[in-house]
């Protein structure tokens, strides 16, 4: 498992977001801060 340490860059992604489009994380480069947080489940049941 390869992870990230605090202040680390974190590599190039995209994922869709809720609004149905694609958001990669180099949208909010020089923009605004970003907090990645990851599941290991899926909480939309509850």
């Amino acid at each position: 498992m390869i992870g990230l340490r605090f202040g680390q860059e974190a590599p190039s992604f995209t994922l869709p977001s809720t609004g149905g489009r694609d958001v990669a994380l180099a949208d909010f480069k020089g923009k605004s801060d970003v907090v990645l947080v990851f599941y290991c489940y899926d909480f939309g049941s509850i």
